[in-house]
């Protein structure tokens, strides 16, 4: 997970080995995302138990699942202006001890509501992670380095993603649905004790960091106060990014919260079958996330920044689009379960690439652009989770989810839009 020191040469008075703090930097981004993951997905391997001991509907559990996303979608603008603000050290630290005590409560709900109103706090507490762990990357990262970095981080998540149903599972045989969520919440109080102690916000800050590694991370984003939200408005590009991830965000959020049920209603897998098969899409996404970073900062160094960032991004959504719509028509569940994950992974080849864009075009506000696609983005998922949960239960389960292909083929469309080499908030190239 570490990332190899640039091979730029080091000016003057920046001699001898480059440290590497970043690479421990690193390491903390990568755990906050599987313990981000371990904590938002397990209530999908918990559904069909949730389900049935508080007796929701299909619509019931969407408008649940609803109230996590808008709520978290709503504040990620907010918690990504206080990381660009204050700092992704204390901004961090507070999201994450906030969530983990909210994944406890879900242990603790009775009824429809009080699941509800718990996964809403849930949801506005998690609000800004990813976009303070963008405000990281911008500030401990060259350019040449950051899609591969975000690479990591999602790869991350995905890793906690398929952990998730391995851990859920048999907690949920021996102790229960409820153990999970007291087991999960102490992970993200241990990480937060692990980064406030360790983590600072600027390289320069960290005792252990030598000027030669600050002169290969280059000079930091400009510090700011004020984010002229009146050019953002008046962007074309930005609002072509918020569209490219709104559209991905309708089958991403999918593959999160429904798999275990559409696998097990429509597939026909018993309960001791689903580990494998809604770990699988998240095993394969986090070699997507890993490769596709890494793919398209070689591309940036030999074709430019525009299209190193556009062809992996139109490729990834534009292949899980047409995965997604192939599993319909294949009839061997087996095959059918491995196409539907292969379309996971094909759509996270989009993923860093989408998070290293808001870095291209946001520098000093990366962490307010990368919240408002997020928010975007969860937009997105809260009109999937309540239109899919009523579709479902009106038509079934296979025209909904062509439906949610075809939103892949939109975020194409989204992405002839993007260029990086532009920023949104002023008149100069972003990497200027």
């Amino acid at each position: 997970m570490s990332l190899p020191p640039s091979p730029e040469t080091n000016p003057a008075g920046a001699s001898g080995k480059p440290s590497n703090v970043r690479s421990k930097v690193m390491l903390g981004l990568f755990l906050l995302s599987v313990v981000t993951y371990l904590d938002r997905v397990c209530i999908n391997s918990a559904a069909p138990e949730m389900q049935r001991d508080l007796d929701l509907s299909n619509a019931q559990w969407g408008m649940v699942l609803s109230a996590f996303l808008a709520a978290y979608g709503l504040l990620e603008v907010p918690g990504g202006w206080l990381g660009d603000r204050f700092g992704p050290r204390l901004v961090l630290t507070r999201i994450v001890v906030w969530w983990s005590g909210f994944t406890a409560l879900t242990g603790v709900v009775s009824s429809y509501w009080q699941l509800l109103v718990v996964r809403a706090l849930f949801g506005a507490g998690e609000a800004g992670a990813y976009p303070n762990a963008s405000c990281v990357v911008s500030r401990w990262f060259p350019p040449e380095q950051r899609a591969r970095a975000q690479g990591i981080v999602f790869m991350a998540g995905r890793l906690g993603g398929a952990l998730s149903p391995l851990l859920v599972l048999p907690l949920i045989s021996n102790w229960g649905w409820r153990s999970i969520f007291y087991s999960f919440s102490l992970m993200g109080i241990f990480w937060s004790a692990w980064w406030w102690k360790f983590f600072r916000d600027y390289p320069k800050d960290n005792p252990n960091v030598n000027a030669a590694e600050i002169a290969v991370i280059g000079p930091p984003p400009e510090r700011t106060t004020h984010i002229p939200f009146g050019r953002l408005i008046r962007s074309g590009n930005f609002w072509a990014i918020l569209g490219m991830y709104h559209f991905f965000c309708y089958a991403s959020n999918w593959y999160l919260f429904w798999t275990a049920s559409y696998l097990s209603t429509e597939k026909g897998w018993e309960s001791s079958e689903l580990a494998a098969y809604t770990a699988l899409p998240f095993l394969l996404a986090a070699g997507a996330d890993w490769g596709s970073g890494s793919l398209s900062d070689r591309l940036v160094n030999r074709i430019g920044l525009k299209w190193g960032r556009r062809i992996v991004g139109i490729t990834g959504i534009g292949g899980a689009g047409l995965l997604m719509l192939l599993s319909l028509a294949i009839q061997d569940r087996v095959a059918a379960s491995i196409v539907l994950a292969l379309g996971f992974a094909a759509s996270d080849v989009m993923l860093p690439v989408a998070w290293a864009v808001c870095v291209d075009v946001g520098r000093e506000a990366a962490g307010t652009i990368s919240g408002a696609m997020n928010t975007a983005g969860q937009f997105g998922a809260v009109v999937m989770s309540i239109g899919y949960g009523i579709l479902i239960d009106t038509y079934g389960w296979n025209l909904p989810l062509a439906l949610i292909a075809c939103s892949c083929f939109l975020s194409v469309i989204c992405w002839l839009y993007i260029d990086p080499s532009k920023s949104v908030l002023r008149a100069r190239d972003a990497n200027q």
